[in-house]
């Protein structure tokens, strides 16, 4: 009973379901953007038409306040087979890292396998009987947040088995113009880098499947069917306020878009003795450690006049918040720190304001070395993708030659995407 609860998306926040599997209710005023599963249930599900259908999802996977779930379950030429749940679960309840059991849906009935526990990578026997994959959550546009590797290993999966896999394309949170950070090294390659792509790719999950199957970004993709059902109204241009649609947190710890947009730069306490803010309820937008003195590190940074964003001395304690952080580092200490303040969104750049405010933690670090601030070499190597940023930091390099050393890779990997782009 305790797995089933586990994954049961009609029980807990009544928003993850709907009461009803409806279609979507006409809004007063539609937003500017439709996701692919909205068009796609806009169509009624014609793209799946008498198949039997293995779904990949998340609480995320909603199309206005339905699940995608409930649709499908309810659609006369669609027969449910398989769910399918990633890092944090099927309701995004989990911690990071916590292992998620099989279950199956209450609603209905249809198993429901983990793929963040003993496997993660959907086996032919989970898949007997479906026809086709579909994958529908919503990323955030960093290569660290684990479920484009989810994606790609169900896309290997399918392969495999030689059936269609579908992409319900939804927007990339961060825009689709800002790429930033190193690209990943393949001997870095883990479940928190699969591919070899800059730190904030910039491109949707739809856009990102197109290319790890062309690109041969992981084996056994060449004879992949591969079909992404594209948005409707979104550009380049715009970061998630911009797409009038709901904010679903992806995950415990990135309760909002801020949160979102400063990830990919303060991810990298994660490999540090310092906190990131979880066990807050504003994760990574503080960070702070027991030898910090906040005041001068937010003067420090402030002096630096970095884009878009201006920092604030805090006090805080990390403590345990059921549903967002069990065991926080630090746990129960007062730590000082620093808060991210957003003041232009669009002229934040997240990946370089992370290497400004990691340096002035290492300056401050009690011993002042780099050892004192980075105690995971090896987890900060995995975020990064290379070794290369903890080198030039333990030769003292100054945040701007680390971050004038991806400029060439960037380049590089913007040219590459360039044929894969769907979107204006």
């Amino acid at each position: 009973m305790l797995a089933a609860l586990l994954f049961c998306s009609a029980c807990g926040n009544p928003a993850e379901r709907s009461d009803s599997a409806s279609a979507p209710s006409e809004a007063a005023e539609a937003p500017p953007v439709k996701t692919g599963a909205a068009a796609l249930a806009e169509r009624g599900f014609d793209l799946l038409d008498g198949k039997r259908v293995g779904l990949v999802v998340n609480h995320t996977a909603r199309v206005d306040t339905t699940h995608l779930i409930d649709l499908i379950a309810a659609a006369p030429n669609v027969e449910l087979t398989a769910l399918f749940g990633p890092e944090h679960g099927l309701r995004g309840t989990a911690d990071a890292g916590e292992k998620i059991a099989d279950g199956r849906d209450e609603r209905t009935g249809v198993p429901v396998y983990s793929l963040y526990g003993e496997t993660r990578k959907p086996t032919p026997d989970m898949l007997h009987g479906a026809d086709v994959l579909v994958f529908d959550i919503q990323d955030i546009g960093a290569r660290f947040y684990t479920y484009i590797s989810t994606m790609g290993l169900a896309m290997q999966a399918a392969a495999e088995q030689e059936i269609p896999f579908v992409v319900l394309d939804r927007p990339n949170p961060l825009g689709g113009d800002y790429v930033s950070g190193f690209v990943l090294e393949p001997e870095h390659t883990s479940f928190v880098g699969q591919y070899p792509i800059p730190m904030v790719h910039g491109m949707t999950v739809g856009e990102l499947a197109r290319m790890i199957r062309d690109e041969s970004m992981m084996e056994g993709l060449d004879g992949l069917n591969l079909h992404v059902v594209e948005m409707e109204g979104w550009r380049r241009d715009m970061f998630w306020p911009d797409t009038g649609l709901p904010w679903i947190p992806p995950s415990p710890n990135i309760p909002d878009f801020e949160t979102a947009l400063v990830y990919p730069g303060a991810v990298l306490f994660e490999a540090t003795s310092a906190s990131e803010g979880r066990g807050t309820r504003q994760p990574f937008v503080q960070v702070g450690a027991p030898w910090l003195d906040g005041r001068a590190a937010a003067d420090s940074l402030n002096m630096q006049g970095l884009a878009g964003v201006r920092f604030e001395a805090i006090v805080f304690t990390p403590e345990s918040i059921p549903g967002m952080a069990s065991h926080p580092k630090l746990e129960g200490q007062t730590l000082e720190g620093i808060r991210y303040v957003l003041i232009d969104e669009q002229a934040f750049r997240p990946v370089e304001t992370g290497i400004h405010v990691l340096n002035v933690f290492r300056q401050q670090a009690a011993s002042n070395t780099l050892e004192e601030l980075v105690n995971r070499p090896g987890g900060m190597a995995r975020l990064a993708g290379t070794q290369r940023l903890l080198s030039m930091l333990r030769q003292g390099a100054s945040p701007e030659t680390v971050i004038a050393s991806w400029e060439h890779e960037v380049l590089a990997f913007r040219e590459l995407r360039a044929g894969y782009l769907l979107y204006p």
